[in-house]
């Protein structure tokens, strides 16, 4: 029996669409130089890998999670967390490598879930679908003799009907119904994150890697687990699981919206801001002044490693500073 996802697009949901497919077009279209992809591209991986580790109980912050990103080592946290977002980090760049694959097969999700949960599994095995019953809170998946057919079922949907859709639409589709089958004993909610990331890469829809939607749903778990049962609730009625992905999808576009604005400040200097000075600029914009010892505390940087990225700033007029050499703050002009 072939898989056939059931909703409606109400009115709210049909707004949320509009609104998104809107916000990507002014995105994608902005006139900020190519040079500052890779550093966009960069910050969105790693606020991936923070917020769907930190999904599933990580306690690494978010620097730390820079620092694991950035290949230096974070020496006061257990192996097995730092190995969790590393793993992450090698998921996401399979998913980013066969972002053009035609047709996902089983063994294009073992390999993904074997990169994504090797040697930080629980129980079953990295790379395989379970054999062993589960539960997830109040939700039983189905008996391990069901997972496979189940997939491919999903995997049959996903290849040929998903492209009459929205991939708004199927990316929350696909999200839902893989947590729904739990196809996995453990790791099925980095794996389903990724999946949906995935579908929004195969379908031309964040083409440069830029939106990081699992920031949404780590900001306000509960909210993301109460939507995920709502759907099972609602006898898999998918309606409002869909309005609530939409809405996380809207917001995230609009951070990264503003994030563009901050660039497309320094467009016409020619500087090519490293990803610290971009963080720095963002961090000016939302708290208005930093001292700067609050600089090297946000940055995790030495006093003299913080001049080193202000001064390009306030030479080229997008910092400026008031007040003196030990008092003084800074300030975007």
């Amino acid at each position: 029996m072939a898989y056939q996802p059931y909703f409606t697009i109400s009115p709210a949901l049909l707004s949320l669409v509009e609104e998104i497919a809107a916000l990507r077009e002014r995105i994608l279209g902005s006139p900020v130089g190519l040079s500052w992809i890779p550093a966009l591209q960069k910050d969105t991986r790693t606020r991936n890998g923070h917020a769907s580790t930190a999904i599933e109980g990580n306690p690494l912050t978010l620097e730390e999670v820079r620092a694991l990103e950035e290949g230096r080592q974070v020496t006061a946290s257990p192996s097995r967390f730092q190995r969790e977002v590393t793993n992450y980090f090698a998921g996401l760049r399979y998913v980013e490598k066969h972002a053009g694959l035609k047709e996902v097969r089983h063994e294009h999700l073992f390999e993904l879930h074997r990169l994504l949960a090797a040697d930080v599994m629980d129980q079953g095995r990295a790379g395989a679908y379970r054999t062993i019953g589960v539960r997830v809170g109040n939700h039983l998946p189905p008996h391990p003799d069901d997972v496979s057919p189940l997939m491919f079922e999903l995997l049959e949907w996903w290849n040929t009907r998903a492209p009459e859709l929205s991939p708004i639409l199927t990316s929350a589709i696909l999200h839902y119904r893989f947590e729904d089958i739990h196809p996995f004993a453990d790791g099925n909610g980095r794996t389903g994150r990724a999946l949906a990331l995935w579908e929004l890469y195969r379908r031309g829809f964040d083409s440069h890697y830029l939106f990081s939607v699992d920031e949404y749903y780590w900001e306000d778990r509960p909210a993301y687990y109460a939507a995920l049962e709502q759907a099972r609730l609602a006898g898999e009625d998918l309606s409002c699981w869909l309005e609530y992905s939409a809405l996380g999808l809207q917001q995230t576009l609009e951070r990264v919206w503003g994030r563009v604005q901050r660039l497309q400040a320094v467009s016409t200097t020619r500087m090519v801001l490293t990803p610290r000075q971009e963080r720095l600029m963002g961090l000016l914009r939302e708290k208005g002044s930093l001292a700067p010892s609050e600089i090297w505390a946000q940055l995790s940087v030495s006093k003299q490693g913080a001049m080193k990225l202000i001064r390009p700033l306030l030479d080229a007029g997008l910092v400026v500073k008031h007040g003196t050499a030990k008092t003084g703050r800074y300030f975007l002009p």
